[in-house]
């Protein structure tokens, strides 16, 4: 399996090169660090095919708008995120400029209106999205023809005042939305699109997969490598089937291929791994021999695969868990904004430094991204961690002390009652945190884990967590990688709300972060 074709960017070594993972083998020991993971969203070749075949003609609503729609889910997001985004402005409008604003029964009419008006401008038409400029007139279009028929319905009665700020508003909810969604639409472009799959085989099967996946771009697949009984160890072969479990966490495998036919006992004990760790599986079945046209077998390339489990992804609930994210986290900023300049204002004031500190942490997948938070240290406190590791008072990778001598006066204030956390929900907007999950670790204390925290991070990090409202102060390392996991195994947003509303009851308490 030594000419296995892996993507370009993996620079592979000879076949007789000791793998990375060679010293991770059992009796071995030396965990190396992760690698970092990529996303999800499988494509093949058939699944468009078949699809093209089945193109239904164009729905009424589409015929009857001046400018095609996006797909359905996209559609519904869309409006349901202007028409949030409007509430929100309009609510806000009204508590804090009541003279300027319209009474409380234009404004959901209002909402309505522009949203509507939007279909007829094609703010939610493919083209919208794929930049801002695209949409500014339309959006403009859509606030203003709203705007004047509540005016006409009013009868003249609603003041100009109220007009001209109340356009302000809503076409700066519109744009604002609308610039939040195509950010986070580019970074899960970037990052989520790309599925991380393993080869169990190293025959021909499994070379012509390798090689197929990596030449093209449309299938949106990493080959990380391959499992092989036989042939040696390399930068191709990173272990052997016995070894799929902790490959699958080491690799943040999302998908496992069965390329052994012929050999059923191995691609058994192959596929009872890849389930246990909830992996997607496929495997390149044993066919009899001829042309099947009317098969329900995919293709990659020329080997034929057939799906044999499918891990089940709550799209539904993952899309409202955002949704509900970005309200929380919106009107967070809007609510402790007055708090954040004033904490920013005594930074400033008691000690030399940025005001906000900017530090690697590892998200989901194990993907790296700028984490923000108050600046609560002296400025080299990084330069200064290593000196103090030996005063470590929590168990495990992370590190903590009692008394800190890094922390600031100020900075001992905001941490107590976490108000240097803040920021971070600014990382909630752009998509790389959650107000709810586990929290987010420096790179360097992830490159301690063993094998088996990898699992906290298979979600995204958040604000506050499980941990955060019931053992805050335990130093257990463990028993906060427990509750972490209970709440990654046990997701749900009912879950999330229960969390938020018990952070409201330790946040005003100074328990410290």
């Amino acid at each position: 399996m030594g000419e296995l074709i892996t993507n370009a960017h993996w620079n592979p070594a000879p076949p007789d090169t000791p793998s990375q993972y060679a010293r991770m083998i059992p009796g071995l020991s030396a965990m190396p660090p992760p690698a970092t993971g990529r996303g999800r969203q499988p494509s093949t070749h058939s699944w468009r095919e078949k699809n093209l075949r089945h193109i239904r003609p164009a729905k009424l609503a589409e015929a009857l708008l001046p400018h095609p729609i996006a797909e359905p889910f996209y559609l519904y997001r869309g409006v349901a995120a202007d028409f949030i985004s409007l509430a929100f402005f309009f609510t806000a409008q009204k508590l804090f400029l009541p003279r300027w604003s319209l009474s409380l029964c234009d404004l959901p009419l209002l909402a309505v209106l522009v949203t509507l008006f939007g279909f007829t401008e094609g703010i939610y038409a493919e083209d919208a999205y794929s930049g801002i400029h695209n949409v500014i007139p339309r959006l403009a279009r859509s606030v203003l023809v709203a705007i004047t028929l509540v005016f006409i319905a009013d009868r003249g009665q609603v003041r100009l005042a109220a007009i001209l700020v109340t356009t302000g508003s809503g076409f700066a909810a519109l744009l604002l939305c609308r610039y939040l969604s195509q950010c986070a639409w580019a970074r899960r472009s970037a990052e989520d699109e790309v599925r991380n799959v393993l080869i169990v085989g190293g025959g021909p099967a499994a070379r012509s997969i390798a090689r197929t996946l990596c030449s093209d771009p449309l299938r949106h697949a990493y080959v990380c490598g391959s499992v092989d009984d036989d042939l040696p160890l390399s930068a191709t072969v990173l272990g052997r089937i016995a070894d799929l479990d902790w490959l699958a966490r080491a690799e943040f495998i999302d998908e496992v291929i069965l390329a052994l036919p012929g050999s059923p006992a191995q691609a058994r004990e192959a596929a009872d791994a890849a389930f246990r760790n909830h992996l997607d599986i496929r495997a390149v079945p044993d066919l009899p021999a001829g042309y099947w046209p009317d098969a329900d077998v995919d293709f990659i390339g020329d080997v034929p695969v057939v799906t044999l489990h499918r891990e089940p992804v709550p799209s539904t609930q993952l899309f409202f868990k955002r949704l509900l994210d970005s309200v929380s986290a919106a009107a967070a900023l809007a609510l402790f904004s007055p708090v954040m300049a004033i904490v920013a204002l005594l930074i400033r004031i008691d000690s030399r430094g940025p005001v906000i500190y900017a530090a690697e942490r590892a998200g989901a997948k194990g993907r790296p991204f700028r984490c923000f938070k108050f600046r609560s240290m002296v400025s080299d406190a990084d330069n200064l961690k290593a000196d103090l590791r030996r005063r470590n008072q929590r168990q495990g990778p992370i590190f903590k002390i009692v008394g800190d001598p890094r922390i600031t006066r100020i900075g001992g204030f905001i941490r107590r009652y976490s108000l240097d956390e803040l920021p971070q929900l600014w990382n909630v907007l752009l998509g790389d945190m959650s107000m709810v999950g586990p929290r987010p670790h420096p790179v360097d204390e992830v490159n301690r884990y063993e094998l088996h925290h990898y699992r906290r991070l298979d979600m995204k990090p958040g604000i506050t967590g499980l941990w955060q409202i019931t053992a805050r102060h335990s130093p257990s390392f463990e028993l906060n990688m427990h509750l972490d996991l209970t709440y990654i195994e046990n997701w749900s947003l009912r879950l999330d709300l229960r969390i938020l509303l018990g952070t409201f009851r330790v946040l005003f308490a100074p328990e410290g972060a």
